[in-house]
């Protein structure tokens, strides 16, 4: 079941958004997020919200975000927002076009 997850970052910006990007990128060898075989991922989209920053994503399961989690959270610890907890909920439909 493909589940929606929102992922929200007080008091950090876009500045943040690009370090963990450009960390997980650098070290398997890609310039863009987009090129990233991030199996599962059906859609990514981040920018500024009122205090901070979010990421929302939608995925293929729950399982597909966990494997995910085991390279963006060693990251996200080392920049110091490791205790970040994201909202999930199941999606009830998904369009993507």
């Amino acid at each position: 079941m493909a589940i929606i997850v929102s992922f929200d970052f007080p008091g950090a910006g876009q500045e943040l958004y690009d370090s963990v990007i450009e960390r997980v990128t650098q070290g398997q060898g890609f310039t863009r997020f987009a090129d990233l075989p991030n199996t599962g991922l059906l859609s990514h989209a981040a920018g500024p919200v009122d205090g901070g920053f979010r990421v929302t994503e939608i995925w293929e399961s729950a399982e597909a975000l966990e494997h995910h989690a085991r390279t963006f959270g060693p990251i996200l610890a080392d920049l110091g927002h490791g205790d970040i907890q994201p909202t999930i909920f199941p999606a009830h439909n998904v369009v993507l076009r």
